[in-house]
């Protein structure tokens, strides 16, 4: 594969991080969730964006926000390259207590649609911020920190004011088949608690088995199973930082029979047992 990196700063998982990348060839992200917040811009080329429970086409000038534990990945759409800035941060990063903090930076993270498509003077700003990141980030100038902080409150300040000032364009699906698998999935986030099979879920959406499992992958990345499995590790994830709830008792209220097979798949799908990621949150 043929892609040039210009930036690569921190880790996707740590408080901050930043790449600019730019490939020549075809590339597909896998799937993947992650704590942190992301910010995902693209200056050339075309994507298909699978994000939560939706596909979107995206081109240049598009801004896309994903809360954090919202499962996404890119794919192409059939013409080879593309160029794209990412960044990821913690909700530490930009801490509540500190005078930097405004409910409404997060507010575009929360709308139902993900992506803001920019206009042209618009598309001007947010590179000049992109652009004053890169800098500050090779050269890491005295107080460097600080100023990556104000930069990205200004790109968060900015992206909100703009969602609040244009009224989003009615969301369309990238094809029909990512429609119904939009409802599949769509329909597994509300009911993931329950028993699910793919033969049960085929019929209930008026497929085969087998081209609604090719689909399906096709589509997000997963197998069905690896999306109810991921789906109820998610929320056990959530009830494990947020309650006090039993460990038996989360695996049961998120679809679990079995609390050994739990055990496994939470250890799979996160590095750690259900205890070790409870005591890591509670720290």
């Amino acid at each position: 594969m043929s892609e040039t990196v210009s930036l690569t700063y921190g880790s996707e998982e740590g408080d901050f991080y930043m790449q600019h990348i730019k490939r020549t060839e075809l590339f597909e992200r896998n799937n993947h969730f992650h704590s942190t917040y992301e910010i995902y811009y693209l200056l050339s080329g075309h994507r298909t964006y699978f994000i939560k429970d939706r596909s979107y086409l995206i081109g240049p000038g598009d801004l896309v926000f994903i809360n954090k534990y919202d499962v996404h990945k890119t794919s192409d759409v059939g013409e080879p390259g593309h160029e794209r800035i990412v960044i990821n941060f913690s909700d530490k990063f930009i801490d509540k207590d500190q005078s930097l903090y405004h409910p409404s930076l997060f507010n575009v993270f929360e709308q139902p649609a993900h992506v803001l498509s920019l206009k042209l003077q618009d598309q001007i700003f947010t590179r000049s911020v992109l652009d004053k990141l890169d800098k500050e980030l090779k050269e890491k100038a005295t107080g460097f920190e600080t100023y990556i902080k104000l930069l990205l409150v200004e790109l968060l300040l900015f992206s909100s004011r703009y969602a609040e000032r244009n009224e989003a364009a009615p969301f369309e699906h990238a094809s029909p088949l990512h429609r119904k698998i939009s409802e599949i999935v769509q329909y597994i986030n509300k009911n993931y608690a329950q028993p699910m099979t793919l033969s049960g879920m085929s019929e209930q959406f008026y497929m085969s088995p087998y081209y609604m499992s090719r689909t399906f992958k096709e589509i997000t990345g997963f197998t069905f199973i690896e999306y109810v499995n991921m789906t109820r590790i998610r929320e056990a994830q959530l009830l494990l930082r947020e309650s006090t709830r039993k460990i038996i008792d989360i695996a049961d209220s998120v679809g679990f029979e079995n609390i050994a097979h739990f055990g496994r798949m939470f250890k799979k799908l996160t590095k750690l047992t259900p205890h070790e990621y409870r005591k890591l949150h509670r720290q």
